[in-house]
């Protein structure tokens, strides 16, 4: 990664040395997390395209996902008209937040309902919502929510609703009836999200795979699957 001499000049560090950096998700435009960088952070960030901060606790430089393996791959930094934030796009990998939500913004303070409320259908967006509400109640759901209690009782329990919903999408499609086999599929798509938050991941990196993969013959890709690719 490349940046003038003359744009880092620009930027307005604090009393302290540091700016705060807002991290994006590149694909989705989620925002994942809030961190401070100094300039030796910045220019770690820069040099080897992974996300590098300042942590104010521990007063030392570190990596994003340095031992947890979950790294931002920076594909773009951009900074305000006061030049006193950063925003940064990254492709995450696995989780951003270290309670293993998604986001570290996965608690809502307000949401508007009613008219001029934003609805989602029909595409991508409306999985990664549910997969921000799951990462919501799966933290702090409490008894009476479906997540919390499923989490509480363990993988092999969300693993036999998967196969459950599973079978049900194969009776539905054996009915022969089309909202039938609607119906049941949306049971199997949000038990499989719970199935990727188990794994601390998200609709995200099934996108990524399933963009790698387009284009690509099914033929080749088994081919080079049992070659051990």
């Amino acid at each position: 990664m490349e940046k003038g001499r003359a744009e880092l000049a620009e930027l307005r560090f604090n009393d302290q040395g540091l700016i705060p950096a807002v991290i994006q998700d590149s694909r989705s435009g989620e925002v994942l997390m809030v961190a401070y960088m100094n300039r030796e952070a910045l220019q770690k960030t820069l040099s080897t395209g992974l996300t590098h901060f300042w942590s104010r606790s521990r007063k030392t430089l570190w990596q994003k996902g340095e031992t947890s393996g979950h790294i931002q791959q920076v594909e773009e930094i951009a900074y305000d008209c006061d030049a006193d934030t950063l925003l940064v796009k990254v492709r995450q990998q696995g989780v951003a937040c270290h309670t293993g939500a998604r986001s570290c913004f996965y608690r809502t303070l307000f949401r508007k309902d009613g008219e001029g409320e934003e609805k989602r259908s029909g595409d991508a967006s409306i999985l990664e919502a549910i997969a921000r509400v799951i990462a919501e109640r799966r933290q702090s759901g409490g008894e009476r929510s479906y997540v919390y209690t499923l989490f509480q009782q363990g993988q092999d329990r969300l693993l036999k609703k998967l196969g459950e919903e599973a079978t049900e999408v194969v009776i539905g499609s054996k009915n022969g009836k089309a909202q039938e086999v609607i119906y049941e599929m949306a049971d199997l798509w949000f038990h499989s999200l719970l199935v990727l938050a188990w794994h601390h991941l998200g609709p995200q990196e099934v996108f990524a795979e399933l963009e790698r993969r387009f284009g690509r013959s099914g033929i080749e890709e088994r081919e080079q699957r049992g070659k051990g690719e």
